[in-house]
């Protein structure tokens, strides 16, 4: 069985929206806009590309980053490994950046179910809520800011659910005070 792993800046109140200064958020771009550069406090995005096997996103996240991700540098490993978007409604792969379309949480199940190495899920708001509600989460990689950002979109859903028991395996804090937290689900 493939490990799943949730990807994601968050503010400390949750919210996950728009951190790389996507339009039509309120305070879009929070991630750079409001809190120091530290490169230190990326090393974790850099060692997931070499951990992961594959890249699972859901639409929304898939049709932001199609268009740019396959022309940075900086996310060559991400461009050669295989990927999935998880979505209803798309005709189609984005050829810029094909990825397989799932259709279904089952689809993915399935998908993690199978032989490889670790699944990433980046971006993804509504997917990474989906999948947690389904118990198909294994892992969070979170990078934590301090910043209250109120409304937006949030990292977990508000499903009225048994508890989750995270177990911290990995923290730091960096000097402009971003967290990292990497948590294991506890099954």
């Amino acid at each position: 069985m493939r490990t799943l792993v949730v990807s994601a800046f968050v503010s400390l109140d949750g919210v996950m929206e728009a951190p790389g200064g996507e339009p039509g958020y309120r305070n879009s771009g929070w991630t750079f806009r409001d809190v120091a550069f530290d490169p230190a406090a990326y090393e974790l995005k850099g060692r997931e590309q070499h951990e992961t096997a594959a890249l699972l996103l859901g639409r929304r996240s898939y049709e932001a980053f199609a268009p740019v991700w396959p022309t940075m540098d900086e996310f060559a490993g991400y461009n050669s490994m295989p990927r999935y978007v998880v979505s209803t409604t798309l005709d189609g792969d984005d050829k810029r950046w094909p990825a397989t379309v799932l259709r279904s949480i089952d689809e993915v199940r399935r998908l993690k179910e199978g032989d490889g190495g670790p699944i990433a899920v980046h971006g993804s708001a509504t997917l990474g809520a989906a999948l947690a509600d389904a118990g198909l989460v294994d892992r969070y990689h979170l990078l934590v800011f301090p910043l209250l950002l109120g409304a937006g979109k949030r990292l977990f859903s508000q499903t009225d659910k048994d508890a989750t028991k995270l177990v911290l395996v990995e923290h730091e804090v960096y000097n402009n005070g971003i967290q990292k937290q990497v948590l294991d689900v506890q099954r």
